[in-house]
């Protein structure tokens, strides 16, 4: 009869082991669904801020051109 209180504490320390894996597992889940919405908004955010350099680039041209337009109708008047 000395061996069922081993047994017993054996299986409480089982199913503490069990649970603890089971936060371990949905943690992990968590973080894994985390991580890929973290990946989208990276990728969206990447995108965005290309699009926003070709725009800047455009924007540049642009205002080079017509600075160079006001220079000729200045030296041409």
């Amino acid at each position: 009869m000395s061996d069922a209180p081993a047994k017993s504490q054996f299986e409480l320390e089982i199913r503490r082991l069990e649970k603890r894996l089971d936060e371990l597992m949905l943690a992990m889940k968590h973080l894994k669904e985390e991580n890929r919405a973290l990946r989208s908004r990276q990728d969206s955010l990447n995108t965005e801020r290309s699009q926003l350099l070709q725009k800047n680039e455009q924007v540049r041209t642009r205002v080079e051109a017509m600075i160079g337009r006001l220079k000729a109708m200045e030296h041409g008047t």
